[in-house]
């Protein structure tokens, strides 16, 4: 894994605007419309050539395929795996948020600014199994020959998976018998795809805002000490499926959900922050210009990152559409830097994705780039104080 040795690096954390009309086809695939697979092709390497042109254009260091060929983070794992399906079923529960605020939540439902429901994906109904490579071989061979084709080339490059952990709070279990073996069952699956992302030269980014989310979501009627003791269970399944990759090829995404809305039931970072340094990874990758979250990076400074880990620093918000000023951005790259102790721990990041689920606007897709020209510059601004 890269580190900033001689100025900060940067990269973000994986969704990227796929355009309109890769995001229209994969809205229809996802709620079950007409899906027009010819037409998928072409609107995906259309938009795959843009997405990794663009962030070499505007500077970014560590890039990736943007989850280009994705409906969304999580339920596409239901489409490489056996065992999903949709059931009537209980779906997943609303998160307190949405329950104390109910017009700020009926507002976001009639925004349409995310237009494919995260409380109704795929549900485990049977065992299992991860039997077919294809669609991870496809999406990493697409990734493969844009990057040959592009014009410039990124400093190292990553692609995102999904965890157990979150995985199993997100697709809700009706067949094992319990939570715990759901979680289990979904981390010796996944293992398969992360060994193969690594195999193929890639950096692995496990993306995993259980650590954050659940705490108002799956785990609300619960008390904070088991609501850890859960996720210490989703890293301990983690930590098995990796446990053939070298920490250093592997980054750890954590966050408290990707939405424009209040986070007022948040858990404070420094509650679940020695939970993720229990995860064999060589990066946290965690939001830190949100309005919520911001002041925790000074948690690092009593709970210091562990000493084989680097800190991938969320500096751009990623659900609205203010541009940072660079200085805005150099100014929180450096006081992390001092949270942290050590200017070649830290690379500039994003606080979340951009496309979360496919079709999202939270972030107009012209003031994405715009963003991201932000935080380069921003981080040379950085560099420039921290190395002179």
């Amino acid at each position: 894994m890269k580190t900033s040795q001689d100025r900060i690096l940067t990269t973000h954390v994986g969704s990227l605007p796929r355009g309109k009309a890769l995001a229209d086809l994969l809205v229809a695939k996802a709620n079950n419309e007409d899906f027009n697979t010819e037409a998928f092709e072409g609107a995906f390497k259309d938009a795959l050539s843009d997405a990794i042109s663009r962030q070499i254009e505007v500077g970014i260091d560590i890039g990736n395929d943007g989850e280009m060929p994705r409906t969304d983070f999580v339920s596409y794992i239901s489409e490489r795996m056996n065992g999903f399906g949709k059931t009537k079923g209980p779906q997943r529960g609303l998160p307190m948020d949405a329950k104390m605020f109910p017009v700020w939540f009926e507002n976001i439902q009639k925004s349409g600014r995310r237009r494919i429901n995260p409380y109704s994906l795929s549900q485990a109904i049977g065992p299992l199994s991860y039997e077919d490579t294809s669609g991870i071989q496809a999406e990493c061979d697409a990734f493969r020959d844009a990057l040959a084709d592009a014009d410039g080339e990124f400093t190292e490059c990553f692609m995102t998976a999904v965890s157990p952990g979150f995985a199993a709070t997100a697709l809700v279990n009706r067949y094992y018998e319990n939570y715990e073996d759901y979680v289990f069952a979904l981390a010796r699956s996944l293992k398969i795809e992360y060994e193969f992302i690594v195999k193929r030269g890639y950096l692995l980014q496990i993306d995993s805002p259980d650590m954050g989310i659940e705490r108002s979501g799956l785990f609300q009627a619960n008390t904070l000490s088991e609501f850890v003791a859960a996720m210490e269970i989703h890293v301990t399944a983690l930590n098995e499926a990796l446990e053939n990759i070298p920490r250093d090829r592997v980054r750890f995404h954590a966050c408290w959900g990707n939405r424009d809305g209040p986070h007022y039931h948040d858990v404070p970072c420094p509650d679940v922050l020695p939970v993720m340094y229990q995860v064999d990874a060589g990066a946290l990758v965690l939001p830190f210009a949100n309005s919520r979250h911001s002041h925790e990076i000074e948690a690092f400074r009593d709970q210091p990152l562990p000493d084989h880990m680097s800190l991938v620093v969320g500096v751009v918000e990623t659900t609205n559409n203010y541009v940072e000023h660079p200085q805005v951005v150099a100014e929180r790259l450096v006081r992390a830097t001092k949270a942290v102790g050590d200017k070649t721990r830290i690379i500039a990041g994003t606080d979340c994705g951009f496309g979360t689920f496919a079709g999202d606007t939270f972030t107009a897709e012209d003031v994405v780039w715009a963003k991201l020209e932000s935080l380069v510059e921003g981080a040379k601004l950085a560099s420039n104080q921290l190395w002179g």
